[in-house]
């Protein structure tokens, strides 16, 4: 990686190792970030707060209307999955050793 990038993560917090990227944003291999999840929900690593160079933000990336509504439909289809098949239709890493 080059010096001086700019790290994005707006997907899941656990891919992004905080500590890392804070030695990375004071050794200057990274220039900026910009997160709207975190490793620790809800807690944030101190030296990411502390830093000028990043921008933090809560997760609003599904914050539309037209995402909402969907994400409505989406529920009621894997509760519907589940009482009918046993299974969920969109399974989280969490919940795949489950019975669900």
């Amino acid at each position: 990686m080059k010096d001086g990038v700019v790290v994005v993560n707006t997907a899941r917090g656990k891919i992004m190792d905080e500590g890392a990227l804070v030695e990375a944003l004071e050794q200057g291999k990274v220039f900026a970030a910009g997160l709207d999840v975190y490793e620790n929900e809800p807690e944030i690593h101190p030296g990411l707060i502390k830093n000028d160079n990043v921008v933090l933000m809560p997760h609003i990336g599904t914050a539309t209307v037209e995402t909402q509504r969907k994400m409505e439909i989406l529920v009621i289809d894997n509760i519907r999955n589940v009482l009918e098949k046993g299974c969920l239709l969109t399974p989280v890493v969490e919940t795949r050793k489950s019975k669900l």
